[in-house]
């Protein structure tokens, strides 16, 4: 059973989008008013400073850990770890276990989960996707996937191919088109992995909704994407691995050595070339398995560094990223998921580290 709601009073500055800018917002029974409420009896708790939606997440992976699934009390701190974080909307772009739990907790970020990853033996992490041994089996598991999940399949689209020796896609262009289609037909959306450049054509032809990491999104793909208005979450944090991984690879795979360690050279101008071009960026972590959950104002640090302005940055983690995936901004009557800051974030990213009060369906549950 939740808490009794304490009513609150935020002043300063309630940014309600990229340039729209309220002195001031109540909140009543877990909703946004941004009117006056008449006096009522029951005590007020008053917070001041530059008032933003929660923070969004749209890469990363509850229920996930460096070896595979995980038990729920892990997690359930995962997803604790992303709250005080100030996200308090995440994306689960793939897990082995079923999180669906997540969204009956209302001390828990918002949770869209994208089911199981789908990949190919041998051709992905061990233990962290349902693992098709047939290619042709791909529309039907997209299907299934799309049943079970929130609107979003997550589909991994290239992975090293030992035998090349090198990065290749794992599906035919043909079956991936059909995937997508299945999909669409469940009125869901499709969002690929994707780190080479080989395997962009394929998703651009087949037409899937969205592109993890991007990393081989260059030349004239860069244009079409845009184009298509195809959003790509760059992950940065996870291409700052890309020379590790080069380094453990370069005896045995030479080839694929090299290419991972270009893609980690050129990541910051890769990633500024994009947003230039008018690609819709949005941040995600990559967290579970590799990455710690908690870090997405390291992921937005990141994007800095490479050059996006830092008011950009703050619309692509928050406004941006919720109508993506339906959720609006603060608005009369909606949930109060709103994250309390000492400064302009939009000035200085780093602010986005030191939240006075984070806000969860109008409960206080940091600061």
């Amino acid at each position: 059973m939740s808490a009794p709601h304490v009513p609150l009073h935020l002043t300063g500055h309630v940014l309600l989008g990229h340039d729209r800018d309220v002195g001031e917002m109540w909140v009543r029974d877990g909703r946004v008013s941004l009117t006056r409420p008449s006096p009522q009896g029951s005590a007020t708790r008053e917070l001041e400073g530059w008032v933003l939606p929660g923070l969004v997440d749209v890469h990363c992976h509850v229920g996930l850990g460096p070896d595979g699934a995980v038990d729920q009390e892990t997690a359930e701190g995962q997803a604790i770890t992303d709250r005080d974080s100030g996200v308090l909307l995440v994306r689960d772009a793939g897990s082995p276990v079923d999180t669906s739990w997540v969204q009956e907790r209302p001390d828990l970020p918002r949770l869209v989960r994208a089911g199981s990853h789908l990949a190919r033996p041998k051709r992905y992490l061990r233990n962290f996707a349902l693992e098709l041994d047939d290619v042709g089996a791909l529309p039907d598991a997209v299907r299934a996937q799309a049943r079970g999940a929130d609107g979003w399949v997550k589909l991994v689209g290239d992975w090293i191919d030992r035998d090349a020796g090198d990065l290749g896609p794992l599906w035919p262009r043909d079956v991936l088109t059909e995937a997508v289609a299945a999909a669409h037909a469940e009125a869901a959306r499709v969002t690929v992995h994707a780190f080479s450049e080989e395997v962009v054509p394929d998703l651009l032809a087949a037409g899937v909704d969205g592109i993890e990491h991007g990393t081989g999104v260059v030349g004239p793909l860069v244009d079409e994407v845009a184009a298509r208005g195809i959003p790509v979450t760059p992950t940065l944090l996870q291409v700052a691995r890309f020379e590790e991984i080069a380094r453990q690879a370069e005896e045995k795979y030479p080839v694929y050595a090299a290419r991972m360690r270009r893609m980690h050279d050129r990541r910051y101008e890769h990633v500024r070339a994009l947003h230039d071009a008018g690609v819709p960026l949005l941040v995600g972590t990559d967290a579970g398995g590799t990455i710690g959950h908690g870090r997405v104002v390291d992921e937005c640090a990141e994007l800095v560094a490479a050059g996006i302005p830092a008011a950009d940055v703050v619309a692509m983690a928050t406004w941006r990223a919720r109508e993506l995936l339906g959720f609006g901004a603060l608005v009369e009557g909606s949930s109060a998921d709103l994250v309390v800051y000492p400064a302009d974030p939009r000035e200085d990213v780093e602010v986005l580290r030191h939240p006075t009060a984070v806000v969860l369906r109008g409960q206080v549950v940091r600061g």
